[in-house]
């Protein structure tokens, strides 16, 4: 049997759900992978790692433009052509490439990104929603950026609408609700500790990686 597994983490920002996932990879002895996909992504691609950062977890919108429309800006010594456009969608298409091919050396636990989807086919593999009670996530952000509740809300928000744009456009299903994840966890409820082991727990029973 392969003994690899995954494990996926959808999350609100202000919810916790980078804190939890790192915390959890670190229990369950797996890597962790969160913005270091975009480094890996620039790195096997030879694309510049500010491609991947304007795209990142946003849904397709054509060519990228202004400077992303006019050149191809590799990180090599110049041997592609530089009249080349890249869209989201092809950004998106490496960075699934380089999950995939993590996924297939090694365990991994895999925050957002639609890596549930990209791995919807790994027979080992458990897929977590990570949600916060609205004031929790405005006052940790807060705490967290030193902004105000107004300036929290609104990138709250703004955050919210481009994750879920970004995973209901690649996934075909829908961000944030029960029924695209095996759990859905209110980190309010818990706190960050507590929703650590409550999953820990469900995800070793799931996976039955023994308790």
């Amino acid at each position: 049997m392969n003994e690899r597994f995954i494990v996926n983490i959808g999350r609100q920002l202000g919810s916790g759900g980078r804190e939890i996932g790192e915390k959890l990879a670190h229990r369950l002895g797996i890597d962790f992978y969160d913005k270091e996909l975009i480094e890996l992504a620039s790195q096997e691609s030879g694309l510049c790692r500010e491609f991947f950062e304007k795209a990142d977890e946003r849904p397709s919108q054509g060519i990228i433009g202004g400077l992303f429309g006019m050149r191809f800006p590799f990180i090599g010594d110049g041997a592609i052509p530089t009249n080349n456009c890249l869209s989201n969608d092809n950004l998106f298409k490496v960075q699934s490439d380089v999950i995939r091919r993590l996924a297939e050396e090694k365990s991994c636990l895999f925050v957002g990104r639609c890596a549930d989807y990209v791995l919807r086919d790994h027979p080992r593999m458990a897929n977590v929603f990570i949600s916060c009670a609205r004031e929790e996530r405005i006052r940790r952000l807060c705490e967290r950026l030193n902004i105000t509740a107004e300036a929290a809300e609104d990138l709250m928000d703004k955050a919210d609408k481009k994750r879920s744009e970004y995973y209901n456009y690649y996934s075909y299903k829908t961000w944030g609700a029960a029924a695209t994840y095996h759990l859905c966890v209110d980190s309010s409820v818990l706190g960050i500790e507590g929703t650590v082991e409550f999953v820990e727990e469900f995800v070793r029973k799931k996976l039955k990686l023994g308790l």
